[in-house]
């Protein structure tokens, strides 16, 4: 499932490498990769894999789910199209309280005393998945687990998901996207070195490079 769901990002043209013209994330981290699942719902073949791929990992893992959750924007299409498929009911998740109406970050139906599996697009730090497990539990969900269509699979989110206590679970990963990319010629050698040294070390990447 790994390459599959790697060979699908590829192929919807989600993913680009930038060594030398790197992009910068929210954080203020610099990457030379971006990765953009947004374009999965133009792609109905290609997201059908993502669909059943999540569905295979939670009966493969027997991932409990009363309810599907998905993080705003980028989450809430994957998530709500895993309910339609499961037949299982589904909220998403605001990145910030309404400052109107109910001021809820949980918006769709009552979770209290329910198992929530959430659902991301991409996990780099993780920080905004964990955001949502917090406005979850706030709201008395039970949440265990996070699915996500990729990872880059930094530390720092490995650590933060494990202190959270959510096991995080993939589909695919960068270094597989990596791997199909330098075969196809998509980066040459060079290019592909780059992208590991970030992988390993995301935050000191563009100092390393002199591109701070």
């Amino acid at each position: 499932m790994e390459y599959e769901i790697a060979e699908a990002l590829i192929e919807i043209n989600g993913v680009g490498f930038r060594p030398n013209n790197p992009i910068t994330f929210k954080s203020g981290m610099k990457s030379p990769v971006y990765c953009d699942n947004r374009a999965f719902p133009f792609w109905p073949k290609q997201w059908a894999k993502v669909i059943h791929g999540f569905e295979r990992r939670i009966a493969e893992e027997n991932i409990p789910c009363d309810v599907v959750g998905g993080i705003e924007a980028a989450g809430i299409p994957h998530s709500a199209a895993l309910g339609f498929s499961m037949a299982k009911p589904s909220v998403f998740i605001r990145k910030e309280a309404k400052e109107h109406g109910t001021k809820k970050r949980v918006e769709g139906g009552d979770v209290s005393g329910k198992s929530v599996l959430l659902v991301e697009d991409l996990v780099t730090t993780g920080m905004s998945s964990l955001s949502g497990v917090h406005a979850l539990r706030a709201e008395g969900a039970v949440v265990t687990d996070c699915l996500a269509i990729i990872s880059y699979n930094f530390t720092e989110a490995v650590d933060q998901f494990a202190d959270a206590g959510v096991r995080l679970h993939p589909l695919t990963t960068f270094e597989a996207v990596l791997e199909i990319a330098v075969q196809r010629s998509m980066i040459d050698g060079e290019g592909a070195a780059s992208v590991r040294d970030w992988l390993s070390d995301p935050r000191g990447w563009a100092t390393r490079n002199g591109l701070e």
